[in-house]
């Protein structure tokens, strides 16, 4: 991480939303790619958030974005804010 590299977190749901039980493929994939990234999410029932150095999250974005359509999504809501902002 560079000293500059701003702290940003993203927020984003994933749709179709399946109601209660277990969480849609699209979801879990795009969770276990923030993983794979290295970064650890906060995965909840109607959406996940994650927070990091702006040059870690905004390129594990571009994988889960790939992977929740590769897994069925059919709309993906992304909010990215820099953190202190």
């Amino acid at each position: 991480m560079h000293p500059t590299d701003p702290q940003v977190t993203a927020e984003f749901t994933t749709e179709p939303f399946h109601g209660e039980g277990e969480p849609p493929a699209h979801a879990v994939a795009a969770r276990d790619r923030l993983r794979a990234a290295g970064l650890e999410p906060d995965f909840g029932p109607l959406g996940t958030s994650v927070s990091g150095p702006r040059g870690s999250v905004l390129p594990a974005l571009s994988a889960v974005v790939d992977a929740a359509l590769e897994a069925g999504a059919h709309r993906i809501t992304l909010q990215v804010t820099v953190d202190g902002s």
